[in-house]
């Protein structure tokens, strides 16, 4: 090119994501006309993205509810907010477009009330405590989430022992905010990595484990509970989504539960 020479690029508009309904099972917790309450299995992604156009739980809540197109968008109908693929547990969806308003609102506000569990390396000494670190993007892996002294996002999650085993500790956890893969981060940053964790788990993942047994094929990580004002009525309404099998095999009974 020559100075003063210009370029004309035709940029085609973005093709929309053709979202077509799949017959996929959900375990229901609770539905009613303004929202439904699901229990998301480990290994299903919530919404279409990069690599992934079918098989999502949107997918699957469009084969289920008939008048989920388009509330709140129409790439993530319904969704007003979202669990790793890997994590399983409670989360709500928005039937209305009422709804999702609400309910967006209420997690911007941090109304809701998240509570999860997680299984860790390490025998955490603490009883209870909270991590209070800014969280945001690496600098030279953008797909990663770490601890950020400048430019990071306030974070912060409270903890509670739940029980202690030989190599290992079973924690609630409290989400006072809601930052991406935040738990995951902060307890890798406190040198307790949850127990599975492929991107945050460092040498303890990448290594044989030193604690006898079967081991984890995911993340040990479960949105437990879940509360928030009901769209309509103003209600407080609390869920729970059980324990699954491969958190129960591996944390031991947890009677307190």
């Amino acid at each position: 090119m020559s100075a003063g020479e210009a370029i004309q690029l035709c940029i085609p508009p973005a093709t929309p994501l053709g979202l077509v309904p799949e017959a996929i099972p959900l375990d229901v917790l609770h539905e009613d006309d303004d929202l439904i309450v699901l229990n998301k299995p480990a290994g299903m992604v919530v919404h279409p993205g990069a690599g992934r156009t079918s098989g999502t739980l949107v997918h699957a809540l469009l084969a289920h509810c008939k008048t989920l197109p388009g509330i709140g968008g129409a790439e993530r109908p319904g969704i007003v907010h979202r669990l790793d693929r890997d994590t399983s547990g409670v989360l709500v969806v928005a039937k209305t477009e009422a709804a999702h308003q609400s309910l967006s609102r209420q997690f911007k506000e941090r109304v809701v009330k998240k509570q999860y569990l997680a299984l860790v390396h390490g025998e955490v000494r603490q009883d209870s405590g909270r991590i209070e670190a800014a969280i945001g993007r690496r600098e030279h892996d953008r797909k990663r989430m770490g601890v950020r002294e400048h430019g990071g996002r306030q974070a912060r999650t409270a903890y509670q022992v739940i029980r202690r085993l030989p190599g290992m500790t079973v924690l609630g956890l409290d989400l006072e905010t809601g930052r991406t893969h935040q738990i995951r981060v902060h307890l890798s940053h406190i040198g307790h990595p949850v127990v599975g964790d492929q991107v945050y788990g460092g040498r303890r993942e990448r290594s044989r484990s030193p604690v006898p047994g079967p081991r984890a094929r995911r993340q040990m990580l479960h949105a437990w509970r879940l509360g928030f004002h009901h769209p309509r009525t103003g209600n407080w309404l609390e869920f729970t989504a059980p324990i699954p099998d491969d958190l129960r095999r591996l944390a031991g009974p947890l009677p307190q539960l």
